[in-house]
């Protein structure tokens, strides 16, 4: 099935053609409108027998669709290690809530506390459930490849610092990424304070309805347990990133061919 975001031209069989605006992964809800109304009509993806412009029906959950893009993220990350930028680090950690995870990839020195943010570079899994995309310029069910091409043309500078070898840390991803793709995804939860450091790395499902990880314990990231030691603790600051303001070339040849 062809993936679905707001933009997408759609059929109804008694409202004929329309555009949605809203889509809610999760409950297969949607809103769309059709023709010059100015108001959307909500439809339910599970019984209003909505299909694409071209007639292919929208079929909701006939695979548990995923609530967020953590696992997709692994993958490209991994694939742009395998390239040689294996200073490119994913972190994700949870909302206050408990119910979504924010992630965000950075480059460079590899400082988990110190993250440099650019834009389109982070997002929330709250997002992604109405808009499937990671926000610089890719389209919703883009493969790892076309990801890592599309980034590359949004933000060549930033991807460009990535280039280097962190060997520790590479394959420590590489073994996560084995364990865990495609259902599930890590998180790191320093940003909860007062809470005690977990023995082993945390697991998420990134779709409904799987069952509980039951694969072998994984490790930190190398290095990550010394932030949060005894004497880490003792010096503890915000942990929020330092936002770095770079200037971003308009133009640039793509730093890889995959």
């Amino acid at each position: 099935m062809k993936p679905i975001a707001p933009g997408t031209i759609i059929f109804h069989r008694h409202r004929g053609y329309g555009v949605l605006t809203a889509v809610n992964l999760l409950t297969g809800w949607v809103a769309a409108r059709f023709g010059d109304e100015s108001r959307t009509l909500d439809l339910n993806l599970s019984t209003d027998d909505v299909q694409h412009a071209d007639g292919e029906p929208i079929l909701f959950r006939r695979a548990p669709p995923e609530r967020m893009p953590h696992a997709r993220l692994m993958a490209m990350v991994r694939e742009l290690h395998r390239a040689g930028y294996q200073r490119l680090y994913l972190y994700s950690w949870p909302k206050p809530s408990g119910l979504h995870w924010r992630w965000q990839l950075f480059t460079g020195p590899r400082h988990w506390m110190q993250r440099p943010w650019r834009e389109g570079w982070y997002g929330s899994g709250a997002d992604y459930n109405f808009n499937p995309v990671m926000g610089w310029g890719d389209a919703p069910g883009a493969s790892t490849t076309e990801l890592i091409h599309v980034l590359a043309q949004f933000d060549p500078a930033g991807l460009a610092q990535a280039l280097g070898r962190d060997e520790d840390h590479t394959n420590w991803f590489a073994a996560v990424c084995d364990a865990l793709l495609p259902d599930y995804a890590y998180s790191l939860g320093a940003d909860q304070n007062g809470l005690a450091l977990p023995q082993h790395l945390p697991v998420i499902a990134v779709r409904q309805r799987l069952a509980a990880y039951a694969g072998p314990d994984l490790p930190w990231p190398p290095g990550w347990k010394h932030l949060w030691g005894p004497d880490a603790l003792s010096h503890a600051h915000d942990p929020r990133s330092v936002v770095r303001h770079d200037v971003i070339p308009t133009s640039m040849r793509l730093p890889f061919d995959l």
